[in-house]
């Protein structure tokens, strides 16, 4: 159906979300409709956090929200749901949109696979009764459906609309653009240089998939690095792990903005940790990119004084590939806890793969290196 119509059923006048895919018409929707007008819209640092950013639209105005979200991140929303919005609590009423990767039968990435399966049977057991949307859906089923949820959220109850792929369409898609020059697949090259035959912990999203494309261009084993695929904004906490109990290991980490914003929380573990052979690098494009390009809130940030406020005794800035060599130079002779953050271009290649190995083949190949570091060319 069509994006406007389903808002339209909708009547909210607020939202607050985390951008997914499959939300794409929805997302690019609410960006020309609002921008990100914090009033009536905004892009949250995690589906737990859109949750509570609702909760307080509603306390303030006694109006119901959405919140939209990719079904990966319904583990950030159960807190809040179970303990803040439901009826058994405060009973505060909200319309949750959610992208529905994995669904049974569709073939999908690995990390959606099984959030696929129990998407609905999370929204059941927290007591949030879902319409599905697909691409046969019509508009009266939708207003059939939003119509039975009414007196529910009025009781301070919540629903859901859960989205198949093509559930929603919009007559256009947004391009998002940052002021940075610097490809971060070849910021990733770069940087894969720099590390040798050490450890790298990456983030989820092109920057996992850039990083196993450069291994099979240059033809080197990927046992050296782990891809973490799901769990967005665990990198840094996996890296963190590997770095404390393989302290004669460097340790790097790729994370992305929207990653670290995710579990900025992260960082306060790693100051204190403070593992002398951990390189934090933050690849920063200021966007959602891996599911549209929706910005975050990193472009108006000084990740590197975060990190010092956080406990890093070092944290550099590198817009150029120039700068970039230098800052991994003075990460490597410092041999202590470092954050670089680089800041990137929006983009990839239209081409871009996949990894073609599978994330259980990937954990026991990382985890043969860390036992046998010679055996990484």
């Amino acid at each position: 159906m069509k994006v406007g119509t389903f808002t339209e059923i909708l009547g909210a006048e607020f939202y607050a979300g985390v951008p997914d895919s499959l939300l794409r018409p929805l997302c690019d929707y609410l960006m020309d409709a609002f921008g990100t007008d914090p009033r009536r819209h905004m892009i949250a640092v995690n589906e737990g956090s859109a949750a509570a950013l609702a909760a307080g639209y509603h306390l303030a105005t006694g109006k119901v929200p959405v919140v939209y979200l990719q079904n990966s991140g319904e583990g950030n929303l159960v807190n809040p749901a179970a303990s803040l919005l439901h009826r058994q609590v405060y009973g505060i009423p909200v319309i949750f949109v959610v992208g529905w990767r994995g669904e049974p039968g569709v073939r999908d990435e690995p990390q959606h696979v099984f959030q696929g399966e129990v998407t609905l049977k999370l929204l059941e057991d927290l007591g949030i009764p879902a319409f599905v949307i697909g691409p046969e859906t019509g508009d009266e089923e939708v207003r059939e459906a939003m119509a039975g949820f009414r007196p529910l959220l009025a009781e301070g109850g919540d629903a859901a609309f859960v989205i198949r792929k093509g559930g929603l369409t919009y007559g256009k898609k947004r391009t998002y653009r940052n002021g940075y020059g610097l490809r971060r697949e070849e910021a990733i090259r770069q940087i894969a240089r720099a590390a040798g035959g050490d450890p790298i912990v990456s983030t989820t999203g092109k920057a996992s998939r850039e990083l196993f494309e450069i291994r099979e261009a240059l033809k080197q084993d990927h046992g050296r690095d782990f891809l973490t695929v799901g769990s967005m904004g665990h990198a840094s906490s996996i890296a963190l792990g590997v770095a404390l109990h393989r302290p004669q290991e460097r340790v790097w980490c790729l994370d992305g903005d929207g990653a670290l914003l995710m579990h900025m929380g992260a960082m306060a573990a790693i100051g204190q940790g403070r593992p002398r052979n951990l390189i934090h690098i933050v690849l920063n494009n200021a966007a959602h990119e891996s599911v549209g390009g929706l910005p975050t809130a990193a472009g108006g940030l000084d990740i590197p004084a975060i990190a010092r406020a956080c406990g890093y005794p070092c944290a550099l800035t590198a817009e150029t590939a120039g700068v970039l060599d230098e800052a991994l130079r003075e990460a490597k002779a410092r041999q202590d806890l470092c954050l670089i953050e680089v800041k990137c271009a929006i983009g990839a290649r239209p081409d871009l793969g996949r990894p073609t190995t599978s994330p259980q083949e990937n954990k026991r190949a990382f985890m043969e290196r860390l036992q046998d570091p010679s055996g990484s060319d």
